[in-house]
């Protein structure tokens, strides 16, 4: 890993095969390395999973770690949650899948997807099979080569040679859509790339709301679209590479939450909310406003997709930062009625509703005055900059028209009852 300010990584510790299986999956153990734990500088992987200690940690439980600050322990799982945040995901594993076994659906071990994705993976880990000799895993490629690559891939073709380097761009990043990791001299970027089976303007529609997230205040991170051999291509910049080589630890929120995939569902936005004010935040409060706004925001341009994979976290050993907002992506409706991946209230309602934010306001601190307040403005910056943001994001008049209404302010989140 790199430990902050680095601009080298050191070994910190070694992911194991235990030998045993927890819920169909290889249990994959850890332990920190002894030259690790004499570090000065050294910072735990995340205190609440695995603490800087002697001995082999199993995420499987075994009594550790105790009770967080809420009562609560952290679930079982079959490799440790701040680990899995650095493996790849749905398009990752495609990519492995299909330049390692010949079919972008085969399951190979998790070891593999470790050991087998890129060195510039989101965060700042990596995973090599020589605990004294680090070997980067990655080579240049051009935004050309990246998609034709990605157009490979989501055929489930087999790629050429001369394309091998640049699939292996998109295989330490997550989520299921085309996307690869991209370096433009000193600036880190993630490409998000148009799809063959998209039937809207999936990529632009990104684009607005990114776009128009910075107009109403939210902390996220800079966006451009651009156009490639006809393809819509998304550039985000990266806040995990803060420059001059070095690298910032990235957890998701299912992991500072110590829940697993299938919990995540039954998770909410005034839970994240309690862990905020229980735990070790920098500045707290106005960590849960802008926690608040995001919600505010993603109900009123239908993002609906927000997972705890698409909250995450700076670790520094000591505390937790929210890092700036990405993925803020408007999904598809068929009817006015929309529900979040999670809940809002501490009672798990889901509806894409402001008066849901309104109820929920207390938990973070404010009262109904400030949230109306975000809400106003967050309704009407929107309002204000869409034909501007529209135009940014090179959208057509008809994709205008069949965002606005439909994923941009639906009637429906105004609504007083579900």
């Amino acid at each position: 890993m790199w430990l902050p300010g680095a601009t080298e990584p050191v070994v910190a510790g070694s992911v194991n095969r235990s030998g045993a299986t927890f819920q169909g999956q290889e249990v994959l153990l850890f332990t920190y390395a002894r030259s690790y734990r004499e570090r000065e500088r050294a910072i735990s992987l995340f205190g609440s999973e695995l603490p800087i200690g002697t001995g082999t940690f199993d995420p499987t439980g075994s009594g550790w770690p105790p009770a967080d600050a809420l009562g609560r322990r952290r679930s079982p799982l079959p490799m440790h949650s701040c680990l899995r945040d650095a493996a790849p995901d749905a398009w990752g594993r495609r990519v492995i899948n299909l330049r390692l076994a010949g079919n972008p659906e085969a399951e190979l071990s998790e070891l593999t997807y470790l050991a087998g994705s890129g060195s510039d993976r989101i965060g700042a880990l990596d995973f090599q099979d020589s605990p004294t000799r680090y070997e980067h895993r990655g080579e240049g490629a051009t935004l050309d080569q990246l998609i034709e690559a990605a157009e490979l891939i989501e055929a489930g073709q087999s790629l050429p040679e001369g394309l091998l380097a640049a699939a292996g761009h998109g295989t330490s990043i997550g989520g299921a859509r085309p996307k690869a990791l991209l370096s433009d001299g000193d600036r880190h970027l993630i490409a998000k790339f148009s799809s063959t089976t998209d039937t809207r303007p999936v990529v632009k529609a990104e684009a607005a709301s990114m776009l128009m997230a910075a107009r109403v205040g939210v902390d996220v991170a800079p966006v451009a679209l651009r156009t490639v051999n006809g393809k819509d291509v998304l550039l985000v910049e990266r806040f995990d590479r803060p420059g001059n080589g070095t690298r910032r630890l990235v957890l998701s929120a299912l992991t500072v939450l110590g829940l697993s995939e299938m919990e995540s569902r039954h998770s909410s936005y005034a839970e994240i909310a309690r862990v905020v004010r229980a735990g070790a935040w920098t500045a707290p409060d106005d960590t849960l406003q802008e926690l608040y706004l995001r919600l505010v925001f993603n109900v009123c341009v239908g993002n609906t997709d927000d997972h705890l994979r698409n909250h995450a976290v700076f670790w520094d050993g000591a505390n937790a930062t929210l890092t700036p907002a990405y993925d803020l992506a408007p999904q598809p409706r068929s009817t006015q009625v929309a529900t979040h991946a999670i809940g809002i209230t501490s009672n798990g309602e889901r509806a894409s509703q402001l008066r849901l934010c309104r109820q929920v306001a207390p938990e973070f601190h404010l009262s109904s005055s400030d949230a109306d307040d975000i809400i106003d403005h967050t309704v009407s910056t929107i309002e204000k900059t869409w034909d501007e943001v529209s135009d940014e994001a090179l959208l057509t008049g008809a994709e205008r028209a069949s965002l606005w209404g439909r994923e941009f302010l639906n009637p429906y989140i105004f609504y007083d009852n579900a």
